[in-house]
């Protein structure tokens, strides 16, 4: 496992995400209160950047076909999407955001059993 520092869970949004790059792709992060929440950027549907969606509570809405996903979970809550989203763990330490990416062989060992 690795990690990444976000930054400040104050100057996180509220009412939107934010997009954070790494070797793999764009991770979204979402602050709820005082956690933070990371999920994968890509709507399973279409593709399209969940970080730029609509953020309700708990949940994005995907800005190209509408469909929703707890960002708490991954999980897809309105069609057309059907499958979930990866989630990435987050720890808030000292008021900085951090996320846990998981080593590629990890991933793949995870793949394989789903």
């Amino acid at each position: 496992m690795s990690e990444i520092s976000v930054g400040a869970l104050l100057d996180l949004p509220t009412d939107a995400g934010y997009k954070v790059a790494h070797s793999s792709g764009t991770i979204a992060v979402f602050r709820l209160g005082d956690e933070a929440h990371a999920i994968a950027d890509r709507c399973s549907h279409a593709e399209a950047s969940l970080g730029d969606g609509d953020v309700f509570e708990n949940e994005v809405e995907c800005p190209k076909h509408g469909a929703a996903f707890d960002f708490t979970t991954g999980e897809a809550l309105t069609l057309p999407a059907t499958k979930p989203v990866t989630v990435y763990a987050t720890e808030v330490r000292d008021g900085n955001v951090f996320i846990e990416i998981p080593d590629e062989e990890s991933a793949d060992e995870r793949a394989a059993h789903e």
